[in-house]
């Protein structure tokens, strides 16, 4: 029997289905828990009795792994930045890939962080410099540090060619966010900078983005939705093996090699998952390569 339901013009181009497109290439944790408690769980199979609650846990914590290195879970949001400088950070956060601004013709520039910096728990003070508490005994801190409002305040400019116009500080900041010679090569750039504030849960970003469109591309786990616990079907056979090795693992009295087995299935079957994802054309390669047979003149 066929996978495909019905495919006329209404049920594939109405607008009731239009979350449903391209959703082909991916299959639901629901039929994963289903597909694995058919060809792996009953008499004379590899595990003979598993609660499916368990194989469920499983593969969530499949989902969560493959989605940090193997699964294309990327996902981006874009905000107008104000003159706060600072981005929230999504509530699926996991880690960034990269933040870019947009320019007038659409082109993402990229934004690269800064070690430089950072925004500490600022704790008030008397006039004598003691730490002060309020009534039930707390200690007080300021909304924010010192260090991020001089920071907010700092001039990055990446078009300052006349140094007789600049103060000391002005020429200081300009050699080092790299905008003059015998610069450190991870501040060559003038696209600005970022850092993460963990603790606050938010991005910070220097003075000269205020006022554009800020693009954040992230990685997720994959399990914040509903809609979004599911998996491509090159990765499919991944999924199946690790929760194959996550119960044998955590069973008694199985012996090690047949857990180091299925530890090496893992593995070939992550590494195939990630070639196929990989998407690799080699036309559009050998397009690629065609540009290292040009001649540079000098």
């Amino acid at each position: 029997m066929g996978l495909l339901g019905s495919t006329s013009a209404e049920t594939y181009y109405g607008s009731a289905n239009s979350d449903n497109y391209g959703n082909y290439q991916f299959i639901t944790i629901k039929d994963i828990v289903n597909n694995f408690m058919v060809a792996y769980v009953g008499e004379g199979k590899l595990i003979t009795k598993v609660k499916r609650n368990d194989v469920a846990f499983h593969a969530q914590r499949a989902i969560q792994e493959l989605s940090f290195d193997t699964l294309p879970a990327t996902k981006a949001i874009e905000i107008d930045m104000g003159p706060s400088l600072s981005m929230v950070l999504p509530q699926d956060y996991v880690n960034y890939i990269n933040v870019s601004w947009v320019d007038t013709e659409g082109v993402e520039r990229i934004v690269y962080p800064t070690r430089n910096t950072s925004n500490p728990t600022a704790i008030v003070q008397d006039s004598n410099y003691n730490y002060l508490f309020d009534g039930s005994g707390n200690l007080q801190t300021a909304s924010e540090s010192e260090t991020f409002k001089k920071f907010k305040k700092a001039t990055f400019s990446a078009n300052s060619d006349n140094l007789q116009d600049l103060t000391d500080s002005d020429i200081f900041n300009l050699y080092r966010y790299g905008n003059r010679y015998g610069s450190l090569p991870e501040n060559m750039q003038g696209n600005g900078v970022f850092y993460i504030d963990q603790l606050n849960g938010s991005i910070r970003f220097s003075s000269n983005l205020s006022g554009k469109i800020l693009t954040l591309k992230y990685i997720s786990d994959g399990l914040a939705t509903d809609a979004e616990m599911k998996v491509h079907k090159f990765a499919e056979e991944a999924i199946y093996k690790y929760i194959v090795h996550a119960i044998l693992n955590v069973r008694a009295n199985v012996p090690e090699y047949q857990i180091n087995r299925y530890k090496k299935e893992l593995r070939a079957a992550k590494r195939n998952a990630k070639l196929r994802l990989a998407n690799i054309k080699v036309a559009e390669l050998a397009q690629v390569m065609r540009n290292q047979s040009k001649w540079i003149k000098h």
